[in-house]
């Protein structure tokens, strides 16, 4: 499922890269969504991405953990503590869309010049998915520094954290923080007694 998302996202952020009135049907505007009622943004706006760079990376990222994840859902269907692991996966990326960008909606939903793009709250979603069944697995950094993934994890959190309280980069922080917090959240809500997973590799 992750290729096929993966495919889906090229195949729209190409489109929209190089026709510009698909982008502005598509992106997120809290504004629209709000007040004109334009729900599709909600979701669409993370297969829409701001350039070549930021669709690659956050591809590579998805690619990287997505994988993984899926494995681990697989693993629960075998040992029956969830059914159907490939729609699980599309429902908990799907919703890692919609729920990381809630808290963007509720802020911005009065400015009509507020606009964002990509799937960053709904990859941060999968990582911290990982992060969760797999906590001591290192992350490399430009495949050389290698830290566990709770460390990163924490890291990334603080920074997020810390940039959406400045903000003026254009980077919807909030969407990583929370779409984050979503992905160590997720797990517990398909059984929370996967918790014991989590604490029992420390």
């Amino acid at each position: 499922m992750t290729k096929v998302i993966i495919f889906g996202t090229f195949l729209v952020s190409i489109l929209a890269l190089y026709r510009q009135n698909v982008g502005s049907l598509l992106l997120f505007n809290p504004f629209l969504i709000y007040h004109r009622r334009e729900w599709h943004r909600l979701i669409t706006h993370g297969f829409v991405h701001a350039d070549w760079w930021h669709l690659i990376i956050n591809m590579f990222v998805l690619y990287s953990f997505g994988t993984a994840v899926e494995n681990k859902f697989n693993e629960l269907a075998y040992y029956k503590v969830l059914i159907f692991p490939g729609l699980v996966f599309i429902g908990f990326y799907f919703s890692g869309i919609i729920v990381s960008s809630l808290n963007t909606l509720r802020k911005h939903r009065n400015d009509i010049n507020y606009k964002s793009v990509g799937a960053s709250g709904a990859v941060s979603a999968v990582v911290f998915a990982g992060i969760f069944f797999e906590p001591l697995r290192k992350i490399y950094f430009y495949g050389i520094i290698g830290l566990p993934g709770i460390i990163i994890g924490i890291l990334y959190l603080v920074y997020s954290f810390y940039m959406s309280r400045r903000s003026g980069d254009n980077i919807n922080h909030d969407a990583h923080f929370i779409g984050a917090i979503y992905g160590l959240i997720f797990p517990l809500i398909l059984d929370f007694k996967l918790a014991k997973l989590f604490i029992g590799q420390f």
